[in-house]
């Protein structure tokens, strides 16, 4: 079993390096089944021609990691996904966009993309894709009390700080754009607010990589890691 979470970012440069390892084993997957590339379910939720160019935005960060077949759902806001989406496929790539349309559209078949992964199946969360991977998912906000934590830009349609139940990929809450967008402070906030234990935030055109060893990060960026501590909050960082 193996989690990838990208913090979102188009560095094409990095595209090797971020999708390479979770196209890797995608791959070992497909050659065990006698297929001669692998086959992801890319997974898009949005509005207008926007979904389905980042799909293709998602297929081609693939292909520069190697061979792959692309199974493309794109899903309107409030549309909901169907196990179709993720049918005999090698590797689960959910995209980015607004997080609570995502979660809204994977909640559906959360425990098919449960119970995949835990078959071995590879997962790669792309920004949102990240964030609702985790059992309690930060979804949105810049406030908590009325008091602004993180930029506003960056709310997704909410104001106060937002947790719920996420498709339960991983016990971790998780937070991407961390350096790029100042979300980091949005994860600081929660935690020493107590609206969950802590979490890790990915920086962009990075990924997390969550299997049975160590924890490993690709890419250009870091992995901040944010956790309660006598007297307030702990935060550290780890990196390729």
């Amino acid at each position: 079993m193996s989690i990838h979470l990208v913090g979102g970012g188009s560095d094409t440069e990095q595209y090797a390096s971020v999708y390479g390892p979770f196209l890797g084993e995608a791959a070992a997957r497909a050659a065990a089944s006698g297929r001669d590339e692998p086959r992801i379910a890319v997974i898009t939720v949005g509005d207008g021609a926007g979904v389905t160019a980042h799909g293709d935005e998602l297929a081609t960060a693939l292909a520069a990691a190697g061979p792959v077949d692309v199974l493309a759902t794109a899903l309107a806001r409030g549309d909901l996904a169907s196990l179709l989406a993720v049918a005999d496929v090698d590797g689960i790539l959910v995209g980015g966009g607004v997080t609570p349309d995502y979660l809204t559209a994977l909640l559906p078949i959360a425990g098919e993309i449960r119970r995949q992964v835990s078959a071995g199946i590879p997962y790669l969360g792309f920004s949102a894709g990240a964030m609702i991977a985790a059992e309690r998912a930060l979804v949105g906000g810049w406030q908590i009390g009325g008091v602004e934590v993180s930029p506003a830009d960056g709310s997704e349609g909410l104001d106060e700080v937002t947790v719920l139940p996420g498709i339960g990929l991983l016990d971790v809450t998780v937070e991407v754009h961390a350096a790029q967008r100042g979300n980091l402070s949005r994860l600081i906030a929660a935690t020493e607010a107590g609206l969950i234990e802590g979490g890790l935030a990915i920086d962009e055109n990075s990924a997390l990589v969550i299997g049975e060893g160590a924890l490993a990060v690709v890419g250009s960026g870091s992995v901040w890691r944010v956790s309660q501590a006598e007297g307030g909050v702990l935060v550290s960082t780890f990196g390729a």
